[in-house]
């Protein structure tokens, strides 16, 4: 069974949510918050599998409430801005996906699992404006770098940070998808990187891509 907390300052959003996922045979909301306190509080004692956060709740938002869960619980961000500034704070913080409130709710219900079993998801829109907020604000590249990683790991960072599925790049690279996935294994053990969404981040902070590349 896995567990969900729903996180949002939106009482009948929060019903809603709680409404569908219940209605769920492998899913099961513990607990509910309406600000960004609460959500850390409530995460912290039910050590759910899935904290479906809003980002911008009263008290605490819900950026720095991922921050201080993302050790105990998987975040997933739910908002109802395709624009959010916070997209890349989001993901810098530790969240392992981020849907709109508009997604359709069985796309809802398979983003948890897909967060649950350790991937991470981001939809499309949200890989634009990543590469958007990168545009606006250089970074500089992190000094740590990409020591150890080879030619190919390289090639399958810049893919993945370019927004390309597993399946995707297997059929860039015409190799199988087994080899595709143990090049993601080893780029997450050799840079330290909870999930894909951090291998993105990764990609542009090291300099491997750039958003204008």
């Amino acid at each position: 069974m896995i567990r969900v907390v729903v996180a949002d300052d939106q009482a009948l959003l929060r019903g809603s949510f709680k409404l569908l996922v219940d209605s769920e045979p492998d899913l099961t909301v513990v607990g509910e918050a309406a600000t960004g306190v609460e959500a850390v509080s409530v995460a912290l004692e039910q050590r759910p599998d899935v904290v479906l956060m809003d980002v911008r709740m009263p008290e605490m938002d819900g950026i720095e409430a991922t921050r201080r869960i993302r050790d105990v619980s998987r975040v997933l961000v739910v908002t109802m801005f395709d624009l959010d500034v916070y997209v890349y704070d989001a993901l810098r913080a530790g969240a392992s996906g981020f849907l709109l409130k508009d997604t359709p709710p069985a796309d809802l219900l398979s983003a948890i699992r897909v967060v649950a079993g350790g991937e991470a998801l981001l939809a499309p829109t949200v890989t634009r404006r990543l590469i958007e907020q990168f545009t606006r604000t250089p970074v500089v590249p992190r000094v740590r770098g990409l020591d150890g990683v080879t030619d190919r790991e390289s090639e399958v960072l810049t893919l993945i940070a370019r927004g390309l599925s597993n399946g995707e790049i297997a059929d860039y690279l015409q190799v199988s998808m087994a080899t595709v996935k143990t090049h993601i294994t080893r780029l997450l053990a050799k840079l330290e990187a909870r999930d894909r969404a951090q291998l993105v981040i990764t990609a542009y902070e090291s300099g491997l891509v750039s958003a204008a590349g």
